[in-house]
């Protein structure tokens, strides 16, 4: 049985990027997928790098965290918060992050979960980059929600085409550790949508994760 890993976050229980989270759990566990999930803020995971991240000590008078994760990587020295994320990421077949785009990027949360949970030695490093990561064979996708149209979202448009805004997510943190990167799934503006349009968004959704072991991934070149 493949294994899917869900991480998400979002404050909002009743938020439609909630309902995604939900409808990818269902979709995914239907089509005989093992899910694993990490509600990043039902779960009060902390952001935050600090020898808090560490059970081990390699130098108690300076704090270089990539020192400190190679000698934990070593020793099993990761506290058990930061273990739990990476037993669930390093079983996984597929990983999807569930967010909204908040300032062109990850929510701080999820972008804290990733300077904690993609720890040097571990999870790369050692030559173990790109095509040559860790995670090489694996696949992720990106799920997210935006405040404006899509129009807005194109090259020439208000903010910009999204897939270059998307680049270092895609680029600079899943191929950088390996991952195959399959086109992201991004629903435009759902509050301004109708509850039938939304409704109709998470049943797309769904279809596609029930189809999802058939994609193909995207090229995502170098910058």
């Amino acid at each position: 049985m493949a294994n899917a890993f869900i991480v998400y976050w979002h404050p909002e229980p009743k938020s439609f990027n909630h309902a995604m989270f939900i409808t990818a759990q269902h979709a995914l566990s239907s089509s005989g997928w093992d899910v694993e999930t990490s509600d990043l803020h039902a779960m009060g995971f902390n952001p935050v790098s600090s020898r808090a991240n560490f059970l081990s000590v390699k130098d108690p008078d300076y704090l270089k965290l990539q020192i400190e994760e190679m000698h934990a990587t070593e020793v099993d020295g990761f506290a058990s918060d930061l273990r739990a994320e990476m037993d669930k990421l390093e079983s996984c077949d597929l990983m999807i992050w569930q967010f909204p785009l908040w300032w062109f990027g990850l929510p701080a949360v999820l972008k804290g979960w990733v300077d904690r949970v993609f720890a040097m030695g571990r999870t790369y490093g050692g030559g173990r980059l790109y095509d040559q990561g860790v995670f090489r064979g694996r696949r992720a996708l990106l799920s997210l929600t935006t405040g404006g149209p899509s129009e807005a979202y194109v090259k020439g448009g208000f903010n910009g085409d999204l897939h270059g805004i998307l680049k270092p997510i895609h680029r600079g943190m899943l191929q950088f550790v390996g991952f195959d990167v399959l086109a992201p799934h991004i629903v435009y503006a759902p509050v301004r949508m109708t509850d039938e349009q939304r409704a109709a968004e998470l049943e797309a959704f769904g279809r596609r994760l029930a189809a999802i072991d058939g994609e193909e991934p995207i090229a995502i070149g170098p910058y």
